[in-house]
């Protein structure tokens, strides 16, 4: 693949927003494996391998299962996720494809019933970060590492 512009060394204070973003969602509360499925999740629907294998790893190193990992794109068809977790996995799909209908009423209000005000505001960054994060690997054709 052709080398592309690296946002972060042409302009560093670009990254600086992004980072901000990063800071408030380690600091939000949100658990740091459900981040890690919202951002693995939303990277397959955006087809960003750069994401996909740095938050795999991440997950991994956080003490996620294999088996997990593997049927994550499937996870509707399986019980290995928690009712938390699969209203977030529909929240983050809805918004990560929003322009497919918005995110439905029933969506939202399933991961509302399953979060604090706090950890739903932190979810609905943690998919806005992702897939901003996303956009720029994508464009750039960030490299794997």
């Amino acid at each position: 693949m052709e080398n592309r512009i690296n946002v972060s060394k042409i302009d560093p204070k670009a990254y600086e927003a992004m980072i901000g973003l990063e800071k408030y969602l380690a600091q939000s509360g949100l658990d740091k494996m459900l981040y890690e499925l919202i951002k693995i999740r939303a990277s397959q629907i955006n087809g960003c391998a750069y994401c996909i294998n740095m938050h795999t790893r991440d997950a991994v190193k956080l003490g996620e299962t294999s088996q997990r990992l593997f049927l994550l794109n499937a996870w509707r068809e399986t019980d290995l996720f928690t009712e938390k977790e699969r209203a977030v996995l529909a929240l983050t799909e809805a918004m990560t494809l929003i322009t497919n209908g918005h995110v439905p009423d029933d969506v939202y209000k399933n991961a509302e019933a399953h979060l604090t005000p706090n950890e739903l505001a932190a979810v609905i960054m943690a998919v806005v970060a992702i897939n901003g994060w996303n956009r720029i690997a994508i464009t750039t054709r960030m490299p794997l590492d």
